[in-house]
């Protein structure tokens, strides 16, 4: 990607696993929980740091380090402790599993992965899910969804999105996007999706400004008015992460909170999956677009221990982060 990720979680230079592990059994020993530690511990460290603890526990004989904090822990705190122990890769395939398993699907979740990650991610997650559940991914997607809604997932899962771009084919593309959708009567869906799921995000930010200057609509537009349902949310999320990363998990999170009710979930998520690697550009845009801190936003929407486990990981007061293209 072309832009700096700046994360809020880095790799503490005095660690020591054994000093770690060690308080997490004493907060966990005896009568009672010691919460503040186990967010103290688990918290401020990177995932790599907690899989040393992880280990530590279970070499010195304390147990499953997982199993005895789950026993330990309740509500969205556990879900969001559980999520941090989890390597990154089997946590997004896990988020994937539990999107399809059981009674329906959940589209949404499907989409916020696959459509925010690069093919190399994406060639680790199916791995991963290939490993954890002895199951195809993309088999498992072609099995839940339908229509053109499962091509583009496919095609997300495929990982085959091209790399660099070329200015010679931008002014075609953004053609070729007006052609398909707002020249003419009824959508050529197909089209959208060839030029959206295939082209590198540097080139799709060209063709999306080019769009613009032709057409004086932005690329948004056309889809919200020409196409529905979840095949639109996908094409949007594209969209969305291709023109900055950051603003579309900013907006994401923003719908997390927004209206009645907060969906605890999905503040797990995303906060857990980018902290290591952009959440601070992602408070950054928080704050510029919404005229809060995110912070700020959290305070009003979750309390006690899972506010604190936040709060550690959304980390210190924003910075600017500029975004060279």
């Amino acid at each position: 990607m072309s832009y700096k990720g700046v994360p809020t979680v880095f790799p503490d230079e005095g660690f020591d696993a054994s000093t770690s592990g060690d308080a997490l059994k004493e907060a966990m020993e005896d009568w009672g929980t010691n919460e503040g530690t186990i967010i103290h511990v688990l918290g401020s460290v990177p995932n790599f740091q907690r899989l040393e603890i992880e280990e530590y526990f279970k070499q010195a004989a304390y147990g499953d380090l997982v199993e005895t904090l789950k026993s330990e822990l309740s509500g969205d705190l556990e879900n969001c402790i559980t999520a941090l122990m989890m390597p990154r890769f089997e946590y997004d395939a896990k988020l994937l599993r539990d999107a399809m398993k059981g009674a329906g699907t959940d589209e949404s979740i499907l989409v916020e992965v696959l459509c925010s990650r690069t093919n190399d991610e994406i060639e680790e997650i199916k791995a991963k899910y290939n490993e954890v559940y002895e199951r195809d991914l993309e088999s498992d997607l072609l099995s839940e969804t339908s229509g053109c809604f499962e091509r583009l997932l496919q095609s997300q899962c495929n990982a085959g999105r091209e790399e660099g771009y070329d200015d010679n084919s931008v002014e075609e593309d953004a053609v070729a996007l007006y052609e398909a959708g707002e020249a003419e009567l009824g959508t050529n869906e197909s089209k959208l999706m060839s030029i959206l799921c295939q082209r590198s995000y540097q080139h799709l930010r060209r063709v999306f400004r080019k769009y613009e200057e032709l057409t004086e609509n932005p690329i948004e537009t056309a889809i919200e008015n020409e196409v529905s349902g979840n095949l639109k949310d996908g094409l949007l999320a594209i969209i969305a992460f291709a023109k900055y990363p950051p603003t579309f998990f900013a907006d994401r999170l923003h719908n997390a909170m927004h209206g009645a009710g907060t969906d605890e979930d999905a503040l797990i998520r995303i906060i857990v999956s980018r902290a290591e690697i952009d959440l601070a550009n992602v408070k950054y845009v928080y704050t510029q677009k919404y005229e809060k801190t995110l912070g700020d936003a959290l305070e009003s929407e979750v309390g006690g221990d899972f506010k604190k486990i936040l709060n550690v990981l959304i980390g210190e007061a924003e910075e600017e982060y500029e975004f060279e293209d």
